[in-house]
């Protein structure tokens, strides 16, 4: 089973002021992970500040906006998505992240993909390769 594993972080979070110690311990953790074979994929996330927010018109059409789709003091810097046995395992490996990150987690489960739906992306997905 899928899980998201989200690092929370302040508005104000600026990672150019990470010191060596918090990197070795991501990097540690990202190690141990991908040793596990638990780690699908990872991305750090530019500011809140920088990002877009996309929304439909009633009268149609698209609007794009400046800034994070809700206001808040923190929001998403980061995450994981790793491949657990379930979801005891998967708050394992989120405590290990609060620790590295010296920041709070989120973990989350993907809703599972029913296998119909699974058989067309692998065809699809085998058709585009040819």
């Amino acid at each position: 089973m899928q899980f998201l594993v989200a690092i929370h972080l302040p508005d104000d979070y600026d990672p150019s002021k990470e010191n060596a110690a918090l990197m070795k311990d991501i990097s540690d953790l990202n190690e141990e992970m991908i040793a596990k074979g638990v780690r699908v994929f990872v991305g750090g996330l530019q500011p809140a500040t920088r990002a877009k927010t996309i929304r439909a018109r009633n009268t149609g059409g698209m609007v794009v906006t400046d800034g994070a789709f809700v206001e808040a003091k923190e929001h998403v810097g980061g995450f994981w998505v790793l491949e657990c046995a379930d979801l005891d395992e998967a708050l394992e490996w989120g405590k290990k992240a609060t620790v590295a990150c010296r920041a709070p987690v989120e973990v989350r489960g993907f809703n599972p993909v029913p296998p119909e739906r699974l058989r067309a992306r692998q065809e699809a997905e085998a058709r585009a390769a040819h």
